[in-house]
C-alpha cells in the first residue's frame, strides 16, 4: 500500500496522509486520528529508507552547472564548494548540457532533492521569464545578471559581460589591429554570448571598424574543440584578420591551436585575446591574454547571498564583480 492508497482509503489529500505520517503538527485530531487507523488497519509501514533520503536532500544546497566544458564553471564550483564545505550544508551539484533548459532541470530537482537554496551557474534569461515561477526557494544566477527578472527569491552575482566585451575590443583596437574576428558563444540560447558579442560590435561601432556578423562571427559552444572548429572555419573562408577575440578561455586556446595548425604564428601572424582569467592561461606559450574574472569573489558572494536568504530571509540581491584585461604574450602591437 502506497500514500496515494491511504489518501483514497481515508477521503484525505495525500500532503495531508504524508504530514500524520510525519508527525506534522499542523492536522486536526479528526483526520489524524482517522488517517492512523486505516494506517494500523492496513498494516501501512513508512519506509524508513525512502525518509531519510528526504530528509538529508531538505538540507542541501543545489549547484545547477550549464554546460559539461566551459572551465571557467568548473574554477566556479571548486570557489563554491571550498566555501560551502565550511557550513553545514550538504551539496548537490548537477552537470546539464550547454542548451538544456537549467530552470526545468531544477524544477525538477527541487522535486527530487528538495533542497534549501540553489546556485545556478549559467544561465537563459527566456527560461527564466517562461519557467521561474515554479521554483519557491531562494536562488542566485551566477555568472548573469538577473536584476531586470521580476522574482523577489532569485538574485545574481555577475560580471558586465558587455562592458567586460567592449573594453576587452578596445584594448585590441588599441594595439592597431583593425580587422578583428570574434569565436563566441550562441547568442540565441546564451546572454553570456550574446552580451559579449553586442560589447564587441559596440567597440568597432565606435572605433568605426566594420565588424560583419556573416563573415568575422562564429557562434559555438564554450569548449576547446569548438574554438578550433570555428577558428579553422576562418581561415578557409580566407577571411583577414590580425587579431582574434575569443569569449571564453577555452574558445581562446583552441582557436590558438588552430592557427598554429594551418601555419599561423600567435602573436606574430594574429594576436588573441581571451575571456575568463583562467590559471591555465598564464602557463600556455605564448601566455594567454585575458579578461580575467574575479572567480574567487563571484563564488563567495553568491554563497553569502544565498545562505543570507536561506538564514535570515533576505531579499534578492544584485551584485556585479570586477573584470581585468590581462595584456600577456599573445597580443601584440602592430603599426597601422
Amino acid at each position: 500500500m502506497t500514500i496515494k492508497d491511504l489518501a483514497k482509503k481515508t477521503g484525505y489529500g495525500v500532503a495531508t496522509v504524508s504530514r500524520v505520517l510525519n508527525n506534522h503538527p499542523n492536522v486536526s485530531e479528526k483526520a489524524r486520528k482517522e488517517i492512523l487507523e486505516a494506517v494500523r488497519e492496513s498494516g501501512f509501514q513508512i519506509n524508513a529508507n525512502a525518509k531519510h533520503l528526504k530528509q538529508q536532500h531538505a538540507t542541501s544546497i543545489l549547484v545547477v552547472v550549464k554546460g559539461t566544458s566551459n572551465e571557467m564553471f568548473s574554477a566556479l564550483v571548486e570557489s563554491i564548494q571550498s566555501r560551502i564545505a565550511k557550513t553545514k550544508y550538504p551539496l548537490i551539484v548537477d552537470y546539464i548540457d550547454e542548451d538544456s533548459n537549467e530552470v526545468m532541470r531544477a524544477v525538477q530537482l527541487c522535486q527530487e532533492k528538495k533542497p534549501l537554496g540553489i546556485l545556478f551557474l549559467g544561465g537563459n534569461s527566456e527560461h527564466f521569464i517562461k519557467d521561474f515561477y515554479k521554483i519557491e526557494i531562494p536562488c542566485v544566477l551566477v555568472s548573469n545578471d538577473a536584476s531586470k527578472l521580476p522574482f523577489d527569491n532569485l538574485s545574481s552575482v555577475a560580471t558586465d559581460d558587455r562592458q567586460a566585451a567592449k573594453c576587452a575590443m578596445d584594448s585590441i583596437i588599441a594595439l592597431g589591429h583593425r580587422k578583428v574576428v570574434m569565436v563566441g558563444g550562441d547568442r540565441e540560447n546564451s546572454d553570456t554570448g550574446r552580451l559579449r558579442y553586442e560589447g564587441c560590435v559596440q567597440s568597432c561601432n565606435e572605433h568605426g571598424i566594420d565588424f560583419d556578423v556573416e563573415h568575422d562571427y562564429e557562434g559555438v559552444r564554450f569548449s576547446y574543440q569548438d574554438g578550433y572548429d570555428a577558428t579553422a572555419r576562418l581561415i578557409a573562408a580566407k577571411r583577414e584578420f590580425t587579431a582574434l577575440f575569443a569569449a571564453a578561455d577555452v574558445m581562446a586556446i583552441g582557436a590558438i591551436r588552430a592557427l598554429k595548425d594551418n601555419g599561423l604564428r600567435v602573436p606574430e601572424d594574429v594576436s588573441v585575446l581571451g575571456f575568463d582569467g583562467l590559471a591555465l592561461g598564464s602557463f600556455l606559450v605564448p601566455k594567454l591574454s585575458t579578461v580575467e574574472q574575479s572567480v574567487g569573489k563571484m563564488a563567495e558572494r553568491s554563497v553569502d547571498i544565498l545562505l543570507s536568504c536561506i538564514e535570515k530571509n533576505g531579499g534578492a540581491q544584485h551584485e556585479t564583480v570586477p573584470f581585468v584585461i590581462r595584456q600577456r604574450e599573445s597580443t601584440r602591437r602592430i603599426s597601422g
